[in-house]
């Protein structure tokens, strides 16, 4: 049986759940001067390679969700690599404006801090995007594509074409909030990730399951009452149901970037952005004649940075390797 709320308070590896991951810079950058703002976003180097990867997190995410990543390309790779992560407006440490969120508009905060870190060269970022953050990727991609030496979109979608299940799914957390069902809505949270990741032994600490792990991250970014609000989820909720971007708009996108820079990861069971949305992507980038290509993971669901470790470790390195000799 899954540890319960209360037992995985109680349980020794709880207080580090989150890794205590040193970054090589940090702080806050004003940015959307103009465009909203100026408002903070909270940011966090690690490593001090030439390969600049830039993580995009998505819907109600904080940056330590990338944390895996983090250690295996900032830490474990740190002259060969540096790692951009952040928190999106709305979440986090950053600054939570009440306004209308876009991913168009995302996207540009994110150039804002790149240019921040003055990573700013032709070709230079790898840009890596799950879920919403994967919508922000392409239009990052869109908005300055001579910019991205490789765009990896991870569980995510060109637009929503059937949200019913991902509003329900909206719905099943913000209730989280509520304390009284944290129980019942972690299950629904955890539904979003394959069974047998969840029930397998904890593969990166003293938990007794993956899922046991997966829960403990949740609750701890869940008692964050100011890193996680509900009007900034609201707010990043908006961006995700209005994200579009047609096919002559991807096309521009593969052209603009070169399809052979681009690659498209989602598992069959993702029940949040269903594997379908992965094919339209695919085919309005080009597909295998554009020289796109496309990792479906059988059986894992929306979280393949957890699910998915050590291969996804494994198609981000090639991906880079690769875009080095274009």
């Amino acid at each position: 049986m899954p540890l319960t709320v209360a037992e995985v308070l109680e349980h020794p590896a709880y207080p580090h759940v989150i890794w205590d991951l040193q970054p090589t810079k940090k702080g806050k950058v004003a940015i959307a001067n103009g465009r909203g703002g100026p408002f903070d976003i909270a940011f966090e180097v690690h490593g001090s390679g030439p390969n600049h990867l830039v993580w995009v997190m998505g819907l109600g995410a904080f940056k330590w969700f990338w944390q895996r990543q983090t250690e295996d390309f900032g830490h474990d790779q740190s002259s060969k690599y540096s790692c951009l992560v952040f928190d999106n407006r709305g979440m986090g440490e950053s600054d939570k404006p009440i306004m209308r969120y876009t991913t168009s508009e995302m996207a540009k905060d994110t150039m804002e801090v790149v240019n921040h870190l003055d990573w700013t060269t032709r070709r230079e970022l790898h840009v890596i995007g799950i879920s919403m953050g994967g919508m922000i990727a392409q239009e990052m991609a869109y908005l300055e594509p001579e910019r991205i030496a490789s765009l990896t979109l991870v569980s995510t979608a060109a637009e929503l074409k059937s949200t019913v299940g991902y509003i329900e799914n909206l719905r099943n957390r913000i209730n989280i909030l509520i304390p009284k069902s944290v129980d019942v809505q972690l299950d629904e949270v955890k539904s979003r990730v394959s069974h047998s990741w969840l029930s397998a032994p904890d593969v990166d600490g003293e938990f007794p399951t993956n899922g046991d792990r997966f829960a403990a991250q949740e609750i701890t970014k869940r008692r964050d009452t100011n890193g996680f609000t509900r009007r900034g989820f609201l707010c990043q909720a908006v961006s995700t149901v209005t994200h579009k971007k047609n096919a002559e708009q991807l096309r521009q996108v593969r052209v603009t970037v070169g399809g052979s820079r681009i690659q498209i990861l989602h598992g069959t069971i993702d029940n949040l952005i269903t594997v379908p949305h992965a094919h339209v992507l695919y085919d309005r980038l080009g597909g295998d004649a554009a020289g796109v290509t496309k990792t479906i993971f059988e059986g894992r669901g929306h979280y393949l940075p957890w699910e998915e470790r050590q291969k996804f470790r494994s198609l981000i390195e090639a991906l880079v390797e690769k875009v080095q000799a274009l």
